[in-house]
C-alpha cells in the first residue's frame, strides 16, 4: 500500500477513535448526571413536570364544574338548622317568680334556667336598641287608629328604638314561635279597659309578625268583645271589656257617675272562665271617674259624686276590694279541676304635663333617666293594691297546696312611668297639624303608640308563661 494511502487509513481510523472516544465520554457523562439527579431527588411520588403543569390548569375547571352541582344540593336538600339556634334567647340565666319577672331562653317549651331564682323586672332602665320592633304601622292590620302613630304622622321615630334592662337579668326578645307553641290549644283572654285592649294589640301584632291571625268574634260597641284564632296552632286570643271587673253600669248623659257593685264579678267575661286557659287582667284608669260604690245592698260611699247624698271615699281600698273579688271568683270557679293561668298587668300611669287639650301635653322624646321620675302618688297607690291582693292570694294558695292555679303580677308600673316618650299625644287622630298648629289640640298621654314601650309587657308576659313551662317540666 502506498505511504499515502496508509497515512489515509491512520487518519481515518484515529479519528473513528476519537469520535468513540468522545461518545463513550458522553455516555458516561450522562450516567453520572442521572445518577446525581436521581441521588437528589426526596420524593419518590413527585408527578413530573408535564404532570404537574397539567393539574394546574384543569383544577379551576374542575372546581367551576363543581360549585352548581354544590348549589343545586343545597337548594334542595338544605342542611337542618334546630329551633335553638334560631331563637336568639340567652340560657341558664335568672327567672321571675312571684311578682317579678327574668331571662331566660328555651328552644323548646319547657327548657329554662333554675325556675326559683328571682329577678324584679321592675328596678332597670331603658337602653337604646337597634334592633326596634318586629312590626311597624303597614305589617299589622290589627292597630287601633288612635295608636298608630307613624300613620298618623308622628315625626320622630328614637321612641321605638329603646328596650327595658332590669338590674338582675335580661329580658328575652318575643318569639312568635315559641308563644304560640305554649298556647297551642288553649285560649288567651285579656279582660279589662282600654289598656288592656292596648296590649292585645300590641301582642297581635308581635305574634302576626310570624303568623296571620282570623277574626272569628266581635261584638259591642267599637268592637269590645272581640276574639282572634290561629289555626296553625289552635290557639285563641279574646279581648272582653269590663274597666271595672267588677259588676258596673258605666256613665251615661243621664247620670254622670258610674256605678260599682263590688260584692259581684261581671259576668260578660266570667261566665266564660270555664273556656279560658290564660286570663290577663288589666284595670285602673276607670276608677278615677266619679262612681258610687255598694257592696250587697250597702252603700259604701261615693268618688267625685258631686251633687250626691253619699259620703266621699277614696278610691284606693275600692280598687282593692274589686281585684279581691275577681281573684276569688277565679279560684272558687278555676282552682280546681284542669285550673287556671292569671296575669295582673299593674296600673300604666299617664303623662300628661298640662291640660290635655293643648299642644305640648306630652311633649318629651325620650324616656326618663333612673332617678329622674320617682314612682310615687296615685301610681305607688294604684300599684300597692294590686300587689297586696296577688301577693296575699298567692300566700293563701301555697298554704293550701294547691298547684291548679297559677298567679303573677306583671309589675310594669315604675318602667311604663319612666316612658313620657312612648303615648300617641296630638297624633291620636292623624296628621293634627296639617292646617297648621292650633291653640288647641287632643293629646293623648295615657294609651301607647304601636309598635311602642307597651310591647315589652307582653315580653314579659311570654317570660312568664316559658318560667311556668319550665317549671312545670321540672316538676313533673
Amino acid at each position: 500500500m502506498p505511504p499515502r494511502h496508509s497515512s489515509i487509513l491512520k487518519l481515518i481510523h484515529n479519528k473513528r477513535k476519537t469520535e468513540e472516544e468522545q461518545k463513550q465520554q458522553r455516555k458516561e457523562e450522562r450516567r453520572g448526571s442521572e445518577r446525581k439527579m436521581g441521588s437528589s431527588t426526596t420524593n419518590p411520588f413527585k408527578e413530573p413536570p408535564y404532570y404537574t403543569s397539567l393539574t394546574k390548569k384543569l383544577l379551576p375547571y374542575l372546581l367551576y364544574a363543581l360549585l352548581p352541582i354544590a348549589l343545586v344540593r343545597l337548594y334542595f336538600y338544605p342542611v337542618p338548622v334546630s329551633l335553638s339556634s334560631t331563637v336568639q334567647i340567652p340560657r341558664n340565666t335568672p327567672i321571675l317568680t312571684s311578682t317579678t319577672s327574668s331571662d331566660s331562653s328555651p328552644s323548646t317549651e319547657g327548657e329554662r334556667g333554675n325556675a326559683e331564682i328571682p329577678c324584679d323586672y321592675s328596678n332597670g332602665k331603658w337602653v337604646p336598641d337597634k334592633l326596634g320592633p318586629l312590626y311597624n304601622d303597614t305589617s299589622c292590620g290589627t292597630i287601633k287608629e288612635g295608636r298608630n302613630c307613624m300613620s298618623h304622622g308622628r315625626p320622630d321615630s328614637g321612641y321605638l328604638y329603646w328596650r327595658w334592662s332590669p338590674n338582675q337579668c335580661s329580658i328575652p326578645r318575643f318569639d312568635p314561635q315559641i308563644f304560640l307553641k305554649l298556647l297551642k290549644n288553649k285560649h288567651l283572654a285579656f279582660v279589662g279597659d282600654s289598656m288592656a285592649r292596648n296590649q292585645l294589640e300590641s301582642l297581635l301584632c308581635m305574634v302576626s309578625s310570624a303568623y296571620s291571625p282570623e277574626l272569628v268574634y266581635s261584638t259591642g260597641e267599637d268592637d269590645k268583645f272581640r276574639r282572634w284564632h290561629f289555626p296553625s296552632h289552635n290557639a285563641s286570643v279574646s279581648i272582653y271589656w269590663s274597666p271595672f271587673l267588677v259588676k258596673g253600669v258605666e256613665k251615661t248623659e243621664e247620670k254622670n257617675y258610674n256605678t260599682l257593685h263590688l260584692e259581684s264579678i261581671d259576668e260578660r267575661w266570667a261566665s266564660d272562665l270555664d273556656q279560658i286557659d290564660v286570663v290577663v287582667l288589666s284595670v285602673g284608669h276607670w276608677f278615677l271617674h266619679s262612681a258610687v260604690y255598694l257592696y250587697g245592698n250597702e252603700v259604701l260611699g261615693c268618688h267625685f259624686c258631686v251633687g250626691q247624698n253619699y259620703t266621699e271615699v277614696g278610691f284606693y281600698d275600692v280598687f282593692g276590694k274589686a281585684f279581691k273579688t275577681t281573684l276569688n271568683t277565679i279560684i272558687e270557679r278555676r282552682g280546681g279541676g284542669k285550673g287556671i293561668d292569671v296575669i295582673v298587668t299593674t296600673f300604666s300611669p299617664h303623662h300628661f304635663e298640662g291640660e290635655w287639650d293643648k299642644l305640648g301635653a306630652c311633649p318629651r322624646t325620650e324616656p326618663y333617666k333612673e332617678g329622674e321620675k320617682q314612682l310615687e302618688g296615685m301610681d305607688a297607690e294604684m300599684r300597692k293594691a294590686e300587689l297586696k291582693e296577688v301577693k296575699a292570694k298567692v300566700a293563701d294558695e301555697k298554704n293550701k297546696k294547691r298547684a291548679k292555679l297559677r298567679l303573677e303580677a306583671l309589675d310594669v308600673t315604675k318602667l311604663a312611668l319612666m316612658r313620657p316618650d312612648g303615648h300617641p299625644g296630638p297624633y291620636l287622630y292623624a296628621n293634627p297639624f296639617a292646617n297648621g298648629i292650633g291653640e288647641r289640640v287632643q293629646n293623648d298621654c295615657v294609651h301607647w303608640c304601636l309598635p311602642g314601650p307597651i310591647d315589652v309587657w307582653n315580653e314579659i308576659l311570654l317570660d312568664v308563661m316559658m318560667r311556668w313551662a319550665g317549671k312545670f317540666k321540672s316538676e313533673g
